[in-house]
């Protein structure tokens, strides 16, 4: 007999369910009496399923508990409650799977989350609340002999890398580092360093009705509260669980149950809230073993985000070993100071310093009374050293692997001192093949309307969007004409090329180049009225104007300067004499773009994905606000969308920020941006998405699917 749903508080035997959708696009399982909890088959990814219980009424139908998180099975594969009284899963080949002992009557989905398997007299010879995974849930009790073992990642159910567990009458929390399963415990505090001052008489932990979890002893003590219930709260009209994160932290959540104005419980309707602090509060800082990697792999550091998660992060210099499983660890992308003979490799190297940052336990040398100075040159010269925490006037020189790295706000003035290579990483050999015949001058400017942009390695992904699709072509030719009035009419001056020249001091000083004309800087009285103005003038060259005609080249000007946008500088003047076509904008006083790109002080990861989206919210306002027309120019940035196309295609896209530690904290975000670029350059234009399309995919409102790949750019345009 195949059952899908049923209400009926028992299961009889020779029932089963079968790993598939069924019409209503709903897993098959079987159901509490009051529809709360569903046990069954859970489809987790494209062919992977799982036996598990979960939160029926919840629209993320929350996982609590499950058989085979170490083993799915496929579509077509059985769960059965056997004619010998088993409950056996089968995958779609026939195998067993998992299973249970032998001689039940029958089964049922309680209304608690608990799924049991009854004798006759309905005492029951096996439950789930008996075999927990990673989540307990009211009226639940974690005894002795059980544990939770946290699952492997956000989206990966299999067994993971922390555990709870009372061990030694106390209650642990503790990670479990493979090859070797080193055990480490991280909380309470008082047993990170030893046993001995625990109270050792914990024997089980009890989730009660009301909602507290607290450790009890055996006589009935309540010896720790994890968490306690607001008395003056309802809880009847929640749906609760305590779970141990994939981060190895402890959380106790609620979830209304009512969706409407009614609900009185004061907690947010539909989402999960925690209600209690987390244990433990900063897993970051409860590392502190001499042994084993800290709360992240080697050479990473555990940070406390602003949702209040630890996350795992890199030391500049360093790159994940797997971007999917930050956890891992991190390695260097440079090759490691010499010991040999090359005493002056040292000089290959230079100092990073990361405020807050520590690295206890790991010291090999220690220093007192020294000045930073000092510790930043006896770690460079020393080939041992890859770190040196500085502060208090102390130094202490750090072993690689680099363990329990840690950021703590509370020791102010300590720093780490990180040693990187300069400029010689293994990213830039592994990258070698794909761009030994492209090489670009890093420093080629492309104009966008009044915006002068670069593509700087570190900015190949980013503005590859911006200009390779709208980089703007005023396409004009020669004559000597009087001002349009509608020219005038915008307050745009006319300026004499004499004007210009004189202003410009003959083109003496050159701000910057594009494929489109040379920006010099210059001085100027504008309107008359006896105050000058520093101005930004714009000289096109000239195979680029005589092409066009007069009337397209006001066009552009009225065009351009009716612009009224924050990622735009002003147009405020124009020359149109003879072959000469000028255009004259506001001069920034704070520098082109160029300047503060290829500065001494490099903008941030952060603010160069804000110039990028900045720049896009500027060209949606040009190109589909005011219909600005635009084409690609640029070879040299045509041979960098060349580059960037052969880098997405092997798979190496780290190669385009490959002198750039922060892009790589972010690969999955940096693949994104190479998406987009490659959707605006298609061969066929109507695959290529607008202006405003591109805005949403770089501000992360619409997804981005992967584009077709492409033939080489170079021949395409």
């Amino acid at each position: 007999m195949l059952l899908c749903w049923t209400n009926a508080a028992n299961i009889t035997l020779g029932s089963s369910l079968t790993a598939k959708l069924n019409h209503q696009n709903e897993e098959s399982s079987w159901l509490s009496p009051n529809g709360d909890f569903s046990f069954g088959f859970q489809k987790i990814q494209k062919d992977g399923f799982l036996l598990a219980i979960w939160f029926n009424k919840v629209p993320e139908k929350t996982i609590v508990w499950s058989a085979n998180r170490d083993n799915l099975v496929q579509q077509g594969s059985i769960v059965e409650l056997t004619k010998v009284g088993s409950l056996a899963l089968r995958d779609s080949t026939g195998k067993e799977v998992w299973s249970t002992g032998f001689g039940v009557d029958h089964a049922a989905m309680l209304n608690t989350g608990n799924f049991v398997l009854s004798n006759k007299d309905f005492s029951n010879n096996w439950e789930s609340f008996n075999e927990p995974t990673d989540t307990l849930l009211p009226t639940q009790v974690l005894t002795t002999t059980k544990q939770l073992i946290a699952s492997y990642s956000k989206s990966n159910y299999s067994r993971g890398r922390y555990l709870m567990t009372i061990d030694d009458g106390d209650l642990v929390l503790f990670s479990r580092r493979p090859p070797q399963d080193h055990e480490s415990i991280y909380w309470p505090e008082n047993l990170i360093d030893g046993r001995s001052t625990g109270q050792g008489i914990s024997f089980q932990v009890m989730f009660n009705k009301s909602g507290s979890i607290y450790v009890q002893a055996r006589n009935g003590t309540i010896l720790k509260w994890l968490s306690q219930s607001n008395s003056s709260s309802s809880t009847s009209g929640l749906y609760q669980r305590a779970i141990l994160e994939y981060d190895g932290v402890f959380r106790h959540y609620v979830y209304p149950k009512d969706d409407d104005s009614q609900n009185s419980t004061g907690w947010p309707l539909r989402q999960w809230s925690q209600t209690s602090q987390a244990i433990p509060e900063n897993k970051c800082l409860n590392f502190r073993s001499p042994v084993g990697s800290g709360a992240c792999g080697y050479n990473s550091y555990c940070s406390i985000d602003n949702d209040g998660r630890p996350s795992c992060y890199c030391p500049n210099g360093y790159t994940f070993i797997d971007s999917n499983d930050k956890m891992k660890g991190c390695i260097p992308i440079f090759e490691a100071q010499s010991c040999n003979d090359d005493l002056e490799d040292y000089k290959n190297f230079y100092i990073d310093s990361i405020d807050f940052l520590n690295w206890p336990l790991g010291d090999y040398e220690s220093f007192q009374s020294v000045s930073e100075d000092w510790c930043r040159n006896a770690c460079l010269v020393d080939c041992f050293c890859p770190l040196a925490i500085f502060g208090g006037n102390k130094c202490y020189k750090i072993a690689a692997p680099l363990t329990n790295g840690m950021m703590d706000s509370s020791i102010q003035g300590t720093k780490s001192l990180v040693k990187i290579r300069k400029g010689n990483s293994t990213a830039s050999k592994q990258c070698n093949n794909l761009d030994s015949k492209r090489k670009v001058d890093k420093t080629t400017l492309i104009v966008i309307g009044s915006v002068i942009i670069s593509s700087s390695a570190v900015l190949n992904i980013l503005l590859l969007i911006t200009s390779l699709v709208f980089c703007f072509r005023l396409r004009r030719k020669a004559s000597i004409t009087k001002p349009n009035q509608n020219i005038l009419e915008m307050n745009l001056q006319n300026f004499s090329f004499v004007e210009l020249e004189k202003a410009t001091n003959g083109f003496e000083e050159q701000l910057g180049a594009g494929a489109f004309g040379v920006v010099f800087k210059g001085v100027v009285e504008l309107d008359n009225n006896n105050i000058t103005s520093i101005i930004a003038v714009k000289k096109l060259y000239n195979n680029n104007m005589v092409k066009e005609g007069e009337q397209e080249f006001k066009a552009e000007v009225m065009s351009i300067g009716s612009t009224n946008h924050k990622n735009l500088v002003k147009l405020i003047g124009f020359c149109n004499e003879g072959q000469h076509r000028l255009l004259v904008y506001e001069y920034m006083s704070n520098g082109s773009l160029a300047s503060f790109l290829f500065g001494p002080s490099k903008p941030s990861w952060h603010q160069r994905k804000q110039l990028a989206l900045g720049i896009a919210r500027g060209l949606f306002y040009l190109h589909e606000e005011k219909n600005v027309e635009a084409n690609v120019e640029d070879d040299a940035q045509i041979i960098l969308a060349d580059w960037a196309c052969d880098c997405y295609e092997a798979g190496k896209v780290e190669c385009l920020v490959e002198n750039d530690d922060e892009a790589k904290m972010e690969m999955k975000m940096v693949e994104k941006y190479v998406m987009v670029a490659l959707w605006c350059i298609q061969e066929d234009p109507s695959l290529r998405p607008t202006m405003k399309k591109v805005m949403l995919m770089l501000e992360g409102s619409e997804n981005v699917s992967a584009p077709p790949l492409l033939n080489s750019i170079i021949s395409s345009l």
